[in-house]
């Protein structure tokens, strides 16, 4: 995915899966809302609650974790301290040990991202970091939020 991508990743309908976020008092900047940072922590939230409930992974003792090598964001709207939001996650490209997700940050019931992006985690060994293939259980979990109509 670029940014000039033609599918319009602000919108609700691109995205697959969803969890509920809060804003925390600590998430507002000096200029009161939440600062930029902010956004990816939501984005790694979103990616490894799905990673863990939905594809079983074991992040204190499994063999397979996942390394981020690449991040994007792009700022629609502000943010601010306290409000309920929504995470959003789909998958854009799923490789052999990689995986690109999209995510968005919606205010809770809008349409409309206030934040969206991607981010790249490539599966290794924990032990050597070496890439390795993504185990099947997961791979599937993952292609579940590929949209059918780009395959």
């Amino acid at each position: 995915m670029t940014h000039s991508d033609e599918r319009d990743l602000t919108q609700r309908s691109q995205y697959f899966w969803f969890m509920p976020i809060t804003t925390r008092w600590m998430d507002n900047d000096i200029y009161g809302h939440v600062n930029n940072v902010n956004y990816y922590s939501y984005f790694d939230t979103v990616a490894n609650s799905f990673l863990i409930q939905e594809g079983g992974l074991d992040i204190h003792n499994g063999h397979q974790i996942g390394y981020i090598v690449h991040s994007e964001c792009f700022y629609k709207q502000a943010l601010v301290f306290p409000q309920e939001l929504e995470g959003a996650l789909r998958v854009n490209k799923l490789g052999n040990s990689s995986v690109q997700y999209g995510l968005a940050i919606f205010k809770k019931g809008e349409d409309k991202a206030s934040a969206y992006g991607n981010f790249t985690h490539v599966f290794v060994d924990r032990e050597t970091e070496k890439p390795q293939p993504i185990n099947d259980h997961l791979r599937k979990m993952l292609s579940t939020l590929m949209d059918a109509s780009e395959n």
